[in-house]
């Protein structure tokens, strides 16, 4: 069977690249087609995709386009309806922000599409950049997005199936396309097995460390300046790890009690989780979340911001807690109400963090993402 895989964009690596790396797993002699790519722009991640052959869009091999690609996403169905599917057999496309579900194929091609998220930028949903305040940009972009949405809900029609990575991404896909989807959650990269015992059955009593912990991409819409501000005030110990456009802006409002570690190595990372007390999130409209579940598969506690997928796996109370108010009010009463917990019911907690991770594995993914294509061919 001849399969490609179509990704959004290659020049920034998160929970979408990710899902992509396992695709490419389950699929390893498949093609990868997307609109632009970046090696280098990867950072300690291009080791995992240096070894593919990336078949890159006209657009992406135009110097001036591929550096400032994001205000010609009008060019959007151009790019995707500029390939040639014709001797696949199968088309999986990572469909985000770039719309890459809106390639063409014809019989008896079969194209499945799995939605990340509809364009947060065209339905109103918070971005990494605040593009509305600047009035020439505003402007512009509501011309492009207005056309751009037409052409999303069109695009949307093509694919023969639709996957959606969280019962979230369900409704919105059923409210902006119309459609029926069926939801299979993202693979999470959790330790099947440590030297420090995150299994369920066997979590150390307490970290050693005595901090709290962000991973994230340092951008407007993940809100990292509410956790700052927390720390600040509530003079608790907070490690960030990412990077990212505002991450001057937010070093300048840190206390020092507020640590950025950029971005780490997969090793330094585990330990980093291993250490801490808990995982603090506040992204508004986050679909799924994978850093939080991450989290959870080293035994942490989740405090996160009550919004978008979160509550479908993160259970006040149980595997941690959720506040809210988007405001650091009401992230500090959840972390108070965490460090005053029993030593017995903070393991418990863990407990059943690690246990939530655990439904999340890439080997659940490998299994689900194969019997739905097995059932569609």
């Amino acid at each position: 069977m001849k399969v490609a895989l179509v990704h959004d964009q290659l020049r920034e690596f998160g929970g979408a690249e990710r899902v992509l790396v396992s695709l490419k797993k389950i699929f390893p002699q498949a093609d990868v087609y997307t609109t632009t790519f970046d090696l280098n722009s990867l950072g300690i991640h291009k080791e995992l995709i240096k070894d593919w052959k990336v078949n890159v869009s006209w657009f992406g091999k135009i110097p001036i386009l591929n550096k400032f690609y994001s205000p010609f996403r009008f060019l959007t169905p151009l790019i995707w309806e500029s390939f040639d599917f014709s001797k696949y057999d199968l088309v999986i496309s990572s469909s985000g922000s770039w719309m890459s579900k809106g390639i063409k194929t014809n019989k008896p091609t079969i194209h499945i599409s799995y939605i990340h998220h509809p364009p947060r930028y065209l339905y109103g949903y918070e971005t990494a950049v605040e593009w509305q305040k600047y009035f020439f940009i505003k402007i512009y972009g509501y011309i492009i997005n207005h056309f751009l949405r037409i052409w999303d809900f069109t695009s949307s029609q093509r694919a023969d199936y639709l996957i959606a990575n969280s019962e979230e991404t369900k409704k919105r896909i059923e409210k902006f396309y119309r459609r029926d989807s069926t939801v299979i959650y993202p693979p999470v990269n959790i330790p099947l097995k440590h030297p420090k015992g995150v299994q369920a059955q066997n979590i150390p009593r307490h970290p050693k460390g005595d901090y709290f912990l962000t991973v994230s991409r340092l951008a407007r819409a993940k809100h990292i300046d509410i956790l700052i501000k927390a720390a600040n005030a509530a003079k608790f110990n907070l490690k960030i790890v990412g990077s990212g456009r505002d991450e001057e802006r937010l070093k300048q409002i840190a206390c020092p009690t507020v640590e950025f570690l950029g971005n780490l190595t997969d090793e330094e990372l585990k330990k980093t989780y291993v250490n801490a007390k808990a995982f603090l999130f506040a992204s508004k409209d986050e679909e799924f979340g994978i850093s939080p579940v991450e989290a959870m598969g080293y035994g942490l506690p989740v405090i996160a911001f009550r919004s978008g997928g979160l509550p479908e796996y993160a259970i006040n109370g149980k595997n941690g807690f959720l506040f809210d108010k988007l405001e650091e009010s009401s992230l500090i009463d959840k972390v108070n109400e965490l460090t005053s917990l029993a030593s017995s019911k903070y393991l418990e907690m863990r407990k059943e963090a690690r246990k939530t991770a655990e439904r999340f594995s890439e080997e659940q993914f490998r299994k689900k993402i194969l019997t739905f294509v097995n059932s569609k061919l």
